[in-house]
């Protein structure tokens, strides 16, 4: 018999007694038949777990915000994993917004994602959004097995309309079948070196990324391919990675014009 691990709604905890909020969110995805099922979909803290109408064999689950987060000294992660076989897509119902919290330290938000043999995993949230005086750590952790197909975006918008950039360091490290796929981090706003020079982002307010890592390519590894026709609307280069992955690089003035160089790169779902 499989279990769904109810959904439950709690008071919002105290941020200064606690010092922040603590909340993990579960999701997990295991094929039966020509399926998809959620046997676990457990929210917590800011975490609400929604089930969309499936999708051919994919299973779709919606991520929506139960209450303002992440602020400072919030302890945030996520955990999915698609068993062998599964078929997982997993988006949000708004931008993710980071905010200055009630004290000084600095959020976190860890993503755990593992994808076992024959399965896929999209992860396709809205972008984040770092306004002014906020300061997130940011990190994906990813497995992935031999035959595991995998499309991941991640956007970060740097302040909004009319102020300035919040602080955000992220880092995404990408396994396959125990190696090393791909390690990077970065860190933009306040205190980080160099973020707004003409070697990083220059005038441009928005960044992004579009990770695909499918067996396909060990056959047919893509040509490095630039997008965007003028620099000052945004520019984005895919290049093809140590792997049988792609990575597309993108930064643009803004959100919209971040969101259009990442859809023309991203395969359908």
């Amino acid at each position: 018999m499989t279990l769904t691990h109810p959904q439950t709604t709690a008071p919002a905890p105290d941020r200064t007694a606690l010092g922040g909020v603590r909340a993990t969110a579960r999701i997990l995805a295991a094929a039966r038949g020509s399926t998809t099922t959620l046997p676990v979909l457990d929210g917590d803290g800011p975490f609400e777990l929604r089930r969309l109408r499936s999708h051919g064999t994919q299973a779709r689950v919606c991520i929506v915000g139960a209450m303002t987060a992440p602020l400072g000294g919030d302890r945030l992660r996520i955990e999915a994993t698609a068993q062998q076989g599964a078929a997982l897509h997993i988006t949000s119902a708004a931008a993710t917004l980071a905010l200055r919290g009630p004290t000084p330290e600095p959020a976190t938000y860890d993503v755990h994602l593992t994808v076992g043999d024959h399965a896929q995993l999209h992860w396709l949230p809205k972008p984040l959004i770092c306004a002014a005086g906020s300061d997130l750590r940011q990190t994906w952790t990813i497995d992935l097995a031999p035959t595991a197909r995998l499309v991941l975006r991640e956007e970060q918008i740097l302040g909004r309309t009319g102020e300035p950039p919040g602080h955000v360091t992220t880092r995404l490290t990408v396994r396959r079948g125990g190696r090393t796929l791909l390690d990077q981090q970065a860190a933009y706003g306040p205190g980080a070196t160099g973020w707004d020079g003409p070697a990083v982002l220059a005038d441009n307010r928005a960044t992004g990324q579009l990770l695909v890592v499918d067996p396909v390519f060990e056959e047919n590894v893509p040509e490095i391919h630039l997008l965007g026709d003028a620099a000052q609307h945004g520019q984005a280069v895919l290049t093809p990675l140590a792997g049988p992955a792609t990575l597309v690089t993108a930064i643009a003035p803004d959100g919209l014009r971040l969101r259009h160089l990442l859809n023309a790169a991203q395969p359908p779902h």
